[in-house]
């Protein structure tokens, strides 16, 4: 362990100046990274959006939850500093309880974010599985997500006026396809923020069999829950891929028992590991600018292991073109982005 990871009270480890990129899912760190390049565009719309949406959600939650502080959920309010003491988040965003029966928690706010959770979710969870949902809502808060997303939908809206002519009724699709991919690989990206606050892989996957429908974990087998996964990678009917692709086409978050199999194969990896030793990236040595064509090559790679490594016909067919794909932006980035370095480097990355 190196001297900047250090423990909390909790025992748990701390990662000081920790960037989000250290736990960022390859596509979602590339579709941000294309994303802050453009300047200003995030600035002005920061501005005008927390003018006016943001002040009004706040007061809505002022005036209609139950803001968490010592006096308020204080068991809560421990984890929320615990969280925001790990991923190195200061101030720690606020935390309010709403009335919902719904199993549900969001992040909004790009000035002040704060973190909603529904009572159906509070009283479903123990402390654990409420450290890693909070975690994966700091997640959300550290790596920006309430800006981008916001951007993003903010420019499907304009297109909006545009969709009664057929060409940009298929683009406006195409760019909601979009923006759907990038959501499920943020909520991926944020249940590894989830993992590094709680360092309990075991109740992190108890939080997602209670998603996927568990009544009581202790009933599920867990080799037999994730065996699910696996199945439904390995369709060997070209049929069932086209099914999967126009089941998830209008999902905002990752399918329940593929996204806990996802989480717990990160759990197992060397990168994770590594990160609790203190080798991961931090904020003050972060360059957006001189870090794009990596990211971007990292999303094209992620995209191309995937398809490597699926046994669905569909994504085979596609195996190929993820190749040529990844090959060729290796190489334009190497030639234009990547500061002289060598084709062969750029495309073994």
């Amino acid at each position: 362990m190196t001297d900047d990871v250090v423990s909390g009270s909790n025992g748990r480890i701390r990662f000081p100046g920790i960037s989000p990129r250290a736990y960022e899912h390859p596509v979602d760190r590339g579709a941000l990274a294309t994303l802050r390049t453009i300047p200003g565009f995030a600035e002005v719309l920061k501005a005008v959006a927390g003018f006016f949406s943001e002040r009004g959600e706040r007061l809505m939650a002022l005036a209609s939850s139950i803001r968490v502080g010592e006096k308020q959920y204080p068991e809560l309010n421990k984890l929320r500093l615990e969280c925001a003491q790990a991923l190195d988040i200061s101030p720690a965003p606020n935390i309010f309880v709403a009335q919902d029966p719904a199993v549900t928690a969001y992040t909004i706010g790009m000035d002040e974010p704060f973190i909603v959770l529904s009572t159906g979710l509070v009283e479903l969870l123990d402390t654990n599985g409420l450290r890693f949902v909070i975690g994966h809502e700091m997640g959300h808060v550290l790596s920006g997500h309430a800006v981008y997303r916001t951007m993003l939908i903010r420019l499907i809206n304009m297109q909006m006026s545009m969709s009664w002519t057929p060409v940009s009724a298929f683009g406006l699709r195409a760019v909601i396809a979009a923006l759907k991919e990038w959501y499920r690989k943020s909520e991926l990206s944020c249940d590894r923020a989830g993992l590094l606050c709680g360092q309990d892989p075991a109740a992190a996957l108890r939080v997602h069999v209670l998603l996927a429908g568990g009544i009581d974990p202790g009933r599920i087998d867990i080799p037999s829950f994730l065996q699910q996964a696996e199945e439904y990678e390995s369709v060997d009917d070209i049929r069932d891929s086209l099914l999967k692709l126009r089941n998830v086409e209008h999902m905002s978050h990752p399918l329940a028992v593929v996204r806990a199999a996802q989480l717990q194969k990160w759990a197992a990896s060397e990168e994770y590991r590594a990160i609790l030793v203190g080798d991961y990236p931090r904020r003050d040595a972060d360059s957006p600018s001189s870090t794009w064509s990596d990211d971007v090559k990292s999303a094209a790679k992620s995209y191309k292991d995937s398809f490597s490594n699926s046994t669905d016909p569909l994504a085979k067919v596609f195996t190929d073109v993820g190749e040529a794909l990844s090959g060729a932006a290796g190489k334009v980035w190497s030639k234009f982005g990547g500061g002289g370095r060598a084709n062969g480097d750029a495309d073994a990355s």
